[in-house]
This record gives C-alpha cells, sequence and structure tokens, in this order.
C-alpha cells in the first residue's frame, strides 16, 4: 500500500469517527455514491475506524477497497488507530507510552477482537491474523490532511500554540510522545482555532449531538461509538449528509456564543 496521502485539494466529503459501525458507513457511501460529483470529491475519514462498534475489521477493509475503487480517498489518523498500531508493533513507540495494556484495557478493543476472530486481549493472535493491507495502513497514516481552506486532524489542534508549529509537529508524527494531544486530548473539542490558523479545523474525536459549523471550526462526530446517525460534512459548501435522514438546509445560527464565537447547528 503506498504512502498514505496527507495533502489533498478540491470539493470534500469528510465523515466522523466510525468505530466499526458498517450498517450506518454503507448507508452514507451509498448516499455519496447517488450524487453528481462522486468521482471528483475527495473522501475524508476524520479518524477512529476501529473499537467500540460491531465490525472494525469490515471498516478497514471497506476503506482499502475504497482506495482502490474511488482514489481519492484518505484517512486521519485517530487515537484508536494509533492505540491499535502502538500495541501491535506496527509503529515505533516507546515502552513508557504502555500502549498494548492501554489499548486492550481502555480503548473498546474488545469488538476489534472479536471482528477478526480472536481472544480479547491476545495481541500476538490478532497481529498473525491482521491482513498486510490493514498493517499498513495503520502503520502509515498521517496525523492531519492538509487542504488549502480546512486541516483535518482527529481531536483538534491547541489554541495556545502558534498554527505552523503544530503543523510541522504534525508532518513529523512523533511517536514518542505519550499521548499526542491532536489525536488525544478531549479538550481540543471546543478550542479555538489558534495564533495565525488561516484555516478551517475539522475534527471527530468526542460525540456531539449535531454537526456543529463554525467559520474556523467543524465537528462531526455524532455517534461517538455508540450508535445513532453517521455524519458526513460536504465541503466546502459545509452542507450535512447523514446515515438516516438528512437536514433540508445549510448549517444555521445556534444562537448564543461559544468559546468567543458563534456555533452553528443543522436544522
Amino acid at each position: 500500500m503506498s504512502r498514505m496521502t496527507s495533502r489533498i485539494q478540491g470539493p470534500v466529503a469528510v465523515i466522523g469517527d466510525v468505530h466499526g459501525q458498517m450498517d450506518q458507513l454503507i448507508a452514507l457511501i451509498e448516499k455519496l455514491k447517488r450524487r453528481p460529483d462522486w468521482e471528483s470529491r475527495w473522501l475524508v475519514f476524520i479518524g477512529d475506524l476501529v473499537d467500540r462498534g460491531p465490525d472494525p475489521k469490515s471498516a478497514l477493509d471497506l476503506f482499502c477497497d475504497l482506495l482502490t475503487e474511488h482514489p481519492r480517498t484518505a484517512l486521519v489518523c485517530g487515537n484508536h488507530e494509533l492505540a491499535m498500531a502502538g500495541a501491535l508493533g506496527l509503529i515505533p513507540v516507546p515502552e513508557y507510552a504502555a500502549w498494548p495494556k492501554r489499548w486492550v484495557q481502555d480503548y473498546g478493543s474488545e469488538t476489534t477482537f472479536a471482528s477478526y476472530g480472536v481472544e480479547p486481549g491476545d495481541l500476538g493472535s490478532l497481529r498473525d491474523a491482521l491482513p498486510q493491507r490493514h498493517a499498513d495502513l495503520l502503520a502509515g497514516l498521517p496525523w492531519a490532511i492538509e487542504h488549502p481552506e480546512f486541516l483535518f486532524v482527529h481531536a483538534g489542534l491547541d489554541p495556545n500554540t502558534p498554527f505552523e508549529m503544530q503543523l510541522r509537529i504534525l508532518k513529523q508524527k512523533d511517536f514518542t510522545l505519550n499521548r499526542p494531544p491532536w489525536l488525544c486530548s478531549k479538550s481540543l473539542v471546543n478550542a479555538d482555532a489558534p495564533p495565525g490558523c488561516p484555516v478551517a479545523i475539522v475534527s471527530g474525536h468526542v460525540k456531539v449531538p449535531e454537526v456543529r459549523i463554525a467559520p474556523k471550526r467543524i465537528l462531526i462526530d455524532t455517534t461517538g461509538g455508540e450508535g445513532g446517525d453517521l455524519s458526513c460534512v460536504l465541503l466546502p459548501e459545509r452542507r450535512v449528509v447523514s446515515s438516516g435522514s438528512d437536514p433540508q438546509s445549510r448549517a444555521q445560527p445556534a444562537g448564543g456564543e461559544r468559546g468567543g464565537k458563534s456555533w452553528w447547528k443543522i436544522w
């Protein structure tokens, strides 16, 4: 499998955290395929294909198939992909990160083991059962995907650190970090854009009741791997497509201020 794409341009359909929820994902992909711009639109997954939901293996299979069928497909590394890759020795993580123990105990990984037909916690058997294309995918995921108008990153950016500095770290993928905040920190979800940020930050990671769209911030995880409708946002239109019933209009003001800026919701 070739190196994962980390720079894109053009129209995008960005999909929230899947967590092995295949029924919702298939319904959403079928909707997108019926659009006349399917071939020209990038399909970006915001991370967390694995864990919690019923069939993580099939989610990885579907993504790998899409890479062949629809080359404009990309995936940002989520904290669950990072934990799985670290636990299975697919990336060069230090021992103090303790990913094997943390992934098995804290990440809802039981469904991932089960989807490969392996007993929960049996890391050796899971590594043996992992198709090579899955291993290559997990080992090579970018921590962010750049677009002229957007930055796709699983959890968000630190509002107190300059944008260019964070982007440089994200490109380097420093695996010595114990819990990279851009992939793991829940506090970044409600954070403002950092100094000098020229684009809108698009992220998932934490479940929100509905897609939130603001000038510099878009939050798209509406399931948290716990069921419900999986959401996708069409960009630059900022229009929502759902695995269930779609909203009938563009984002509208939700009222009030959050973090010093207007937040938006889909009616």
